[in-house]
């Protein structure tokens, strides 16, 4: 069996970490932000997670013009780590979105799109 890639030790270290933050793991939302944001539920994280999207957009525009490029990494981390907790809350991993990219991996992204939408109107004739 070979072992994970440090990026995907990584983040299930993060979602490990994420999944005892939840209340029924003795997360306590007084003390921690991650059990805060889960306590509060999907609003709270998921309002977190569009924050985090414009400030990478906003950090790359910057970037565009002569900022700090290592403020759209520190951007990038944070939206990562809101869709952590998002992933947990909805009983995913880390794992199933790795699993998803390796799937598309060599895939045209237009291909994609396609195939994807085509399932779509497949279970909406179902």
């Amino acid at each position: 069996m070979t072992s994970a890639l440090p990026s995907q030790d990584t983040l299930m270290r993060l979602a490990a970490t994420i999944e005892t933050r939840k209340e029924i793991h003795g997360g306590d939302p007084q003390s921690s932000y991650v059990a805060r944001l889960l306590h509060k539920g999907p609003d709270a994280f998921l309002k977190k997670i569009g924050e985090e999207a414009t400030e990478v957009v906003m950090a790359a525009k910057d970037a565009d013009h002569g900022g700090d490029t290592h403020k759209i990494v520190c951007e990038v981390a944070d939206l990562w780590f809101h869709s952590l907790i998002a992933l947990a809350h909805y009983k995913l991993s880390p794992s199933a979105v790795i699993a998803e990219l390796e799937r598309r991996e060599g895939m045209s992204g237009i291909d994609e799109k396609a195939m994807r939408k085509v399932k779509e109107r497949e279970a909406e004739g179902l």
